[in-house]
């Protein structure tokens, strides 16, 4: 009865997430207290032991960082500059711009990038008189796949290296950033080339972005100079983590904690406190309340075994089949609740013989991670970028992110076959 009543209230909340008919972390949250309610498991065990608060302070905690720093108007300085720097000219200007996101999306994370961004793209389209969509279909694509590289870029990442607990962020930037960087090439090269007959500019339009000058976007120089800094430390700290012993989750804390007390004098904490994504961090808490569900009546054990009989515990073929079914999942489904119901089966699968796990973990940041950018609802930056466009009457189709997005997923996955079985697996082949 158990293992029904826990499936029934795992399928019903995911129907309700994946259709965005409602607020997602609504549903989350009270799907995940209705495990409790009938009994699934009790309140003590979600506390203790199915919510990982590691996660969500660590969200908590690099939301104030970015909220407190783009408050100084710093971003949009560095976006502006850049646009000066090409000299309004739309190809390198798009080069730069996906640039900068896929950076950004790497060492703040994607959401965040392109909340920063896009406001920056329609303005800089209006100015030069260009179509907003390819700049926006062009972001998603480098907020995905920029956030793959490191523990902190995107939610499912983070996910992982919060339950596996030997996994730095040193190993994340080590393993996934030289095969994200050659994905990012060729996937710009490709869309500079789909794009190259949309992106023309006049010479009057570009001389308008060079009368701008970017200084005129720093709101405050003193919260500029702290929050930079400030954020540059804590992204240091990730770095040498390794060295000092230090919990991720501890640094990020100190970080926003430092920033809030040495800039209460130019912002207002309220604010920065009415700044943070709470429908993430509820978000969060409430999926790992229903995966806890599925973990507490056996369903994810059975998941494990189905995987090793079908693989008969081959690495090489079970990072594969992680690899492109977290890709093609991840693309028609939310990346996060995916890998928040696979990181158990992956553990589970020592209790099975299987030793080496690393692999697995590599395959399935890659494949979720990636996958996000397969379609218009595959990953949470490509909803949020798809909603502000319509607002900003710059709408893109479900078909037309599609056309684009379901071939560099694809792209992205072979590419990451090739690495995984050069780097990791021809050994056990």
């Amino acid at each position: 009865m158990g293992v029904t009543l826990a499936l029934i209230i795992f399928l019903c909340s995911y129907f309700f997430i994946i259709t965005e008919k409602l607020n997602r972390a609504v549903i989350a949250c009270f799907g995940g207290v209705l495990m409790l309610v009938f009994g699934v498991y009790e309140i003590n065990d979600a506390f203790l032991h199915h919510i990982d608060w590691h996660t969500i302070t660590l969200l908590l905690a690099m939301m104030i960082l970015v909220s407190i720093t783009s408050q100084s108007g710093f971003f949009e300085y560095v976006a502006v500059s850049l646009a000066k720097g090409v000299r309004g000219r739309p190809i390198p200007l798009l080069v730069m711009i996906s640039s900068l996101t896929a950076f950004g999306s790497a060492f703040l994370n994607n959401v965040t990038m392109v909340l920063l961004i896009v406001p920056i793209i329609f303005t800089l389209t209006t100015l030069l008189k260009l179509p907003a969509v390819p700049f926006l279909i062009t972001i998603v694509m480098a907020s995905n796949i920029g956030g793959t590289a490191t523990l902190i870029g995107d939610p499912p990442n983070l996910m992982i290296g919060q339950a596996v607990s030997h996994l730095t962020f040193n190993d994340f930037l080590f393993h996934l950033s030289p095969v994200v960087i050659l994905i990012f090439a060729v996937v710009i090269l490709g869309l500079v080339v789909l794009y190259k007959k949309q992106l023309v500019v006049s010479k009057e339009d570009q001389a308008k972005i060079l009368a701008i000058d970017p200084t005129t976007y720093i709101k405050d120089k003193k919260l500029l100079v702290k929050s930079v800094s400030v954020l540059t430390l804590t992204t240091l700290g990730f770095v040498i983590q390794p060295f000092i012993h230090v919990e991720l989750t501890s640094i990020a804390m100190v970080g926003a904690l430092l920033l809030m007390l040495i800039t209460h004098e130019e912002q207002e904490m309220e604010e920065v406190f009415r700044s943070i994504e709470w429908v993430t961090l509820f978000f969060f808490i409430g999926l790992f309340m229903l995966v806890g569900g599925l973990k507490e009546v056996g369903i994810i054990d059975e998941i494990a075994k189905s995987i090793i009989y079908f693989t008969e515990g081959d690495l090489p073929k079970t990072a594969l089949i992680i690899l492109w079914g977290s890709g093609i999942l991840s693309g028609f489904v939310d990346n996060i609740p995916f890998v928040a119901a696979m990181i158990p089966v992956i553990l589970e699968f020592q209790e099975f013989g299987m030793n080496n796990l690393e692999p697995l973990w590599w395959a399935l940041a890659l494949g979720a991670c990636l996958g996000g950018n397969a379609t218009i609802i595959g990953a949470t930056s490509n909803v949020i970028v798809a909603g502000m466009a319509i607002k900003a009457k710059h709408p893109f189709s479900y078909w037309e992110f599609l056309k684009v997005g379901l071939p560099v997923a694809i792209v992205s996955f072979i590419i990451s076959t090739v690495y995984l079985y050069t780097r990791y697996l021809s050994q056990f082949m």
